[in-house]
């Protein structure tokens, strides 16, 4: 993984777009593009900037930028969140040149990003000299080489969800390693057929991912101008049989996680854990309210007893176009919203993001979540579990077919066809295929 830091990802081909044709198929947008005054000269007014984004509350930070900033005006456009159409459009106005001067793009999308030429590397307007201000793992995610593509703006540092009632009724000890979870699930299973340790959701890419990238996983990495892809490594099937062992076991339920099924299983106690990211605390407090006072939170059980190494799931950044007029106030804005305290706050405050950046980590748990909990102080054990995030982990250019693959595969394997590590190895060579033909170089 020591190459990410020195080598730069190869430009997408001609070959290569057709990787693309899937996002394009909307049409580009007329009016979303940068300013329309060119250049950086504000002698004849302020800049303005259009920066889309989906984090609610966004107005708020934006508000107190333009306030201190009366040479340069943000306009904030609420969008989709994530790859549920945001996505397909930035893609296209990339390659019509007409994207907005700044937007929010996910960590896991980075790369396909990156890959089209269509983000601006900020180093060239200060941007490394924030480097010490984020959590390291999440600066690793931005840079490559010493180009910086994106800001980091919040994280999804996971931890394990458990019903502490549960536990106390059936006398069974909150595990600390996978080996003590298995115990815990057959123990609890016994106790009561109705109740499982956890439910195994098949379509649920990011869960699984954040998996394996706590196990130490490499499903990619750039050496040069090419691609190793490795999403049957030792490590990734050491995790897909483990839960492969409880699936055969059926010691886990197999319910869509955000789904009305799973919410019941949450409210009556058929499942006792949930290892999630940060963010799931509001979930369950929103979706099982009957069970008040009955959770709490520990770290992740480790695969090596005594360890201290968490999963991420979710997290986004701020990227600036490459197509933008005015380079040099979008990354300002983008740097800004990002590193200014008040902005922070404002963003924890109104969107209840957890931050990437250090100083603002210790956030309070609200006082209705924390009565939620048991009284406990919950973000004691995220923020703990932030800073035990692999820095090492990389996301591939086309994350958006391993997802689907994985939802395939995966659904399979739960329903008998195949085995968990099978579909590993499927999507594995699925992957390999679709990206040499995408005009990726790949090595074995």
């Amino acid at each position: 993984m020591q190459s990410r830091f020195h080598l730069r990802r190869p430009r997408i081909t001609n070959l290569a777009c057709l990787f693309l044709a899937a996002f394009l198929l909307l049409p580009a947008l007329a009016a979303c593009g940068g300013s329309s005054s060119t250049g950086s000269d504000t002698s004849n007014g302020p800049v303005t900037l259009t920066f889309q984004s989906w984090v609610p509350g966004m107005q708020n930070a934006v508000d107190r930028f333009n306030k201190s900033h009366p040479n340069i005006q943000v306009k904030w456009e609420s969008v989709p969140a994530g790859n549920n159409g945001t996505y397909a459009k930035m893609f296209t106005a990339i390659k019509a040149k007409n994207a907005p001067d700044l937007g929010q793009v996910e960590y896991q999308f980075l790369p396909t990003f990156e890959a089209t030429g269509g983000l601006l590397d900020l180093s060239q307007y200060g941007a490394g000299s924030l480097q010490n201000k984020f959590l390291p793992w999440t600066w690793n995610q931005v840079k490559q080489g010493s180009a910086i593509y994106a800001i980091p703006q919040d994280t999804g540092p996971m931890a394990m969800f458990y019903r502490a009632d549960l536990f106390q009724k059936y006398n069974i000890p909150v595990p600390t390693t996978w080996d003590e979870y298995a115990q815990a699930a057959e123990k609890l299973h016994a106790a009561d057929p109705n109740a499982y340790i956890t439910s195994f959701p098949p379509k649920s890419q990011g869960w699984f991912i954040g998996m394996i990238w706590q196990a130490g996983g490499r499903w990619f990495n750039i050496n040069g101008d090419s691609w190793k892809v490795g999403i049957n490594d030792a490590t990734s099937k050491k995790v897909a049989d483990y839960w492969q062992g409880l699936q055969d076991k059926k010691l886990v339920k197999n319910d869509p996680d955000f789904a009305q099924a799973w919410y019941n299983d949450l409210n009556t106690g058929q499942v006792a854990t949930w290892v999630s990211a940060v963010w799931g605390a509001n979930t369950i407090l929103s979706n099982a309210p009957k069970t008040a006072g009955d959770w709490r939170v520990a770290p992740m059980p480790q695969w090596n007893a005594g360890g201290n190494v968490a999963g991420n799931w979710g997290g986004s950044t701020t990227v600036v176009f490459s197509n933008t007029q005015h380079p040099k106030e979008a990354a300002e804005f983008a740097m800004w919203l990002n590193s200014n305290s008040d902005s922070v706050n404002d963003m924890v405050k109104s969107a209840q993001i957890y931050p990437a950046l250090t100083s603002a980590l210790n956030i309070a748990t609200a006082d209705d979540v924390k009565k939620f909990y048991s009284g406990q102080d919950i973000n004691q054990v995220f923020r703990s579990a932030a800073s035990q995030v692999d820095d090492q982990f990389q996301w591939g250019p086309t994350m958006n077919d391993v997802f689907t693959a994985m939802s395939d595969s995966f659904s399979d394997a739960v329903n008998g066809k195949g085995t968990l590590s099978s579909a590993l190895d499927n999507i594995q060579s699925s992957i390999v295929q679709g990206m040499q033909k995408q005009g990726f170089k790949v090595s074995k």
